[in-house]
């Protein structure tokens, strides 16, 4: 079983940057999600559990950037640049298999959510 926290959403300007935490019970491949209202919950970024392989979404790479501190047991999510269109609901997920994958039915388990909404 594996538990996430994450923490860091809120309510910013168009440009503006933000970074959201994940704290997690343990070391496992992890990725970043968000759903906006009405519609499906996206992958954004995922890492590696050693940290060594980052990947993104297309509408989101060269703004965000995902890191690890494995020593503290948390993933980050670095957001540059924000947009209206990343606002949602943004979740974080552990899978116990070491490749990071871009669909949400492929993790095991899930964080509770942080808001993030972007004003333009």
């Amino acid at each position: 079983q594996v538990q996430l926290v994450e923490s860091g959403g809120g309510l910013v300007q168009t440009g503006d940057s933000l970074t959201l935490s994940c704290a997690a019970s343990g070391r496992t491949t992890l990725g970043w999600f968000r759903q906006a209202q009405g519609k499906e919950r996206e992958f954004v970024a995922g890492i590696s559990s050693s940290g060594g392989d980052q990947y993104y979404s297309v509408s989101v790479k060269g703004r965000f950037t995902i890191s690890r501190d494995n020593a503290k047991n948390t993933v980050y999510l670095q957001m540059n640049s924000l947009k209206p269109e990343d606002t949602g609901v943004y979740y974080c997920a552990a899978r116990t298999r070491a490749v990071v994958m871009t669909t949400p039915g492929s993790y095991d388990y899930w964080g509770q959510g942080t808001r993030v909404t972007v004003s333009s």
